[in-house]
């Protein structure tokens, strides 16, 4: 079992090598980081973290095609309501199809309609005040998306089953937006600080996080998540989610 210092000099180690501007080349954050207006940054943030499961290539590629097809103005796409002309049949990525974009919009157009920008809606809703921000700012989201969608929720577009799940995509999201190192992450958001941002938690993240002795547990969700995060505040408490890079970049046959 390593000691806590041991641990933060691997993470440290590992991060900084992750942690450069050639990380944003083949990372979907690249996407976001090509506008400046707030509302597009978060328009495609949250699209981009939304279709960000699979191959990264695939994933990029695939960002680029809902770009184009919102003709690269996201704010204005979404207040205009194109999208309805879509074809709801039409793939944008694996399992996500113009029907989860199209309900995706609806529901960000309801909220930008009442809001200068989603960091307002998540300041006016107290996101922060909350132990668990990012799962408030989904409760909240639901609740904007449903109403903008006769009612229904839709998994593919924001997570079910808030009790339990790991909300990796939207901790993602947070970390672009929460965060700035100057490097990758854009730290556009106030609503949360980067100490409140919590572990984007996938099955890789999860088994190098239980090599690490970051965490026992077996299953990856919300109880694991806050368990790692918590784990990873001792050793950098302003920023915890800065070790993401170190995480996420390193292989379980790598850690010495």
């Amino acid at each position: 079992m390593k000691t806590l210092a041991q641990l933060k000099e691997i993470l440290d180690r590992e991060a900084a090598l992750m942690c450069v501007p050639s990380f944003v080349d083949a990372d979907p954050v690249q996407f976001p980081r090509r506008f400046s207006r707030l509302q597009d940054v978060e328009i495609v943030s949250f699209l981009a973290a939304t279709i960000a499961w699979g191959n990264r290539k695939m994933i990029c590629n695939n960002c680029e095609k809902i770009l184009g097809i919102m003709g690269n103005d996201p704010h204005q796409y979404v207040l205009e309501g194109a999208y309805e002309d879509l074809d709801d049949g039409k793939n944008l990525h694996r399992t996500f199809f113009a029907r989860n974009f199209k309900y995706t919009m609806r529901g960000l157009r309801n909220i930008y309609r009442n809001h200068q920008s989603l960091n307002d809606f998540a300041a006016h809703h107290h996101v922060g005040d909350d132990e668990t921000p990012a799962w408030r700012l989904v409760a909240h989201m639901q609740q904007e998306f449903a109403a903008a969608n006769g009612g229904q929720l839709d998994s593919r577009t924001l997570p079910s089953h808030l009790e339990n799940t790991a909300l990796k995509r939207i901790n993602m999201m947070l970390r672009w937006l929460v965060r700035d190192d100057g490097i990758v992450d854009m730290g556009v958001w106030n609503a949360i600080k980067p100490s409140q941002l919590f572990i984007p938690l996938d099955v890789h993240v999860g088994n190098t996080a239980r090599s690490l002795g970051l965490t026992v547990r077996r299953a990856n969700d919300m109880k694991t998540v806050i368990e790692i995060t918590d784990a990873l505040r001792q050793m950098r408490p302003h920023d915890p989610i800065y070790y993401d890079y170190a995480l996420f970049g390193v292989g379980i046959n790598k850690i010495k």
